[in-house]
């Protein structure tokens, strides 16, 4: 069973939990909330909501990383569990979660790492003690659906950027540092690097349809975010800018995902789209596929609002730290998000 097959059929279970769960409102997100900014000595609490650590000393890696940035690392009761592929039962993992934003001495929470699982614990979140104890909530993948949930039902502004077990270099700490401990506004741009080329031959990003537009930022991972739709726990889409990434996905299954947001309504109030990386995303071995391109040019042009290609965001080394629930514009002709407002208080 694939990650895809753990998507379907474990949202299927998920669907069947009550929905009256602490805190979940009807109609969309609340008014967005922003948490404190992080600070040399702040406390960072960290979760495991998703997929399984095996190794230990992987949460020792993660801990030294946030000392080195300043911050003070405190592990939730079960970061070290494990059900099966699951870094413990539904009802554990939740409870790290909703404890971290409980206690008043955390200052920000992050995910040690994706996998699969977050979905399975949207309906047993305590979503009014999140919106009344609003954190920095970090992380990316499959955290997608934890960002979506607790902006949409809290209204509190969260972070698509660098998991606990990421590469954390020099490009995506820097951006980390200004968007979330130095309440920065920055422009968010592709490596230039041309190496020993006389051309850039990496990371360089493609206007789907040109122009400017602003908007709120949303999205994440587009399996995660697909396998969503229907559910309580998205936000509006109504004068978004959309941004979407993926990993090892076969061209024909980003086709059929994109489609969903499609019948879904995702695509309908969107000012603007980025799809950043889709990693390892080939065409399998069906023959006469259609190319990455042509699907994306598919989906999103006839949107007729700007759209581009190629920028940092998903399972790369180097990372853009994005903020869902900011203001933003996006040139699609340049490939740059620019934040309109800082994230943080």
């Amino acid at each position: 069973m694939d990650r895809r097959d753990f998507i379907l059929s474990s949202l299927s279970a998920a669907a069947l939990l009550p929905v009256a769960a602490a805190g979940v409102r009807a109609g969309g997100p609340a008014a967005v909330v922003k948490p404190r900014r992080l600070a040399p000595g702040s406390t960072v609490g960290l979760v495991n909501p998703a997929g399984a650590t095996f190794v230990a000393a992987d949460v020792e890696i993660v801990e030294e990383t946030l000392r080195a940035l300043g911050l003070v690392p405190v592990r939730g009761a079960h970061v070290l569990d494990r059900y099966g592929y699951l870094a413990g039962r539904d009802e554990d993992r939740a409870a790290d979660l909703n404890a971290m934003f409980a206690r008043t001495e955390i200052d920000g929470v992050f995910a040690i790492r994706g996998g699969w699982g977050c979905a399975r614990i949207l309906p047993l979140l305590d979503y009014d003690t999140i919106a009344r104890n609003p954190k920095v909530l970090m992380g990316y993948s499959d955290i997608t659906a934890l960002l979506l949930a607790v902006y949409a039902r809290s209204g509190l502004v969260t972070f698509h950027g660098p998991d606990g077990i990421s590469t954390w270099n020099a490009f995506s700490t820097g951006y980390f540092r200004r968007v979330v401990m130095e309440a920065g506004t920055p422009t968010m741009e592709n490596p230039k690097a041309k190496g020993d080329n006389l051309a850039q031959t990496r990371d360089r990003t493609a206007a789907i349809r040109g122009g400017r537009a602003r908007g709120r930022l949303a999205g994440g991972n587009l399996s995660v975010l697909a396998g969503l739709c229907g559910s309580p726990y998205l936000p509006s889409w109504e004068g978004t800018i959309l941004f979407l990434e993926d990993v090892d996905e076969d061209i024909y299954r980003v086709d059929r995902m994109l489609t969903t947001l499609r019948l879904a309504g995702v695509f309908g109030g969107v000012r603007g789209v980025v799809f950043g990386k889709c990693t390892r995303c080939g065409p399998g071995e069906r023959y006469g596929s259609l190319t990455f391109g042509e699907v994306l040019g598919d989906h999103l042009a006839p949107l007729g609002v700007p759209c581009y290609e190629g920028a940092m965001i998903g399972h790369v080394a180097d990372k853009f730290t994005v903020p869902l629930g900011v203001e933003a514009e996006i040139d699609a002709d340049a490939g740059t998000i620019r934040l309109l407002e800082a994230a943080v208080r």
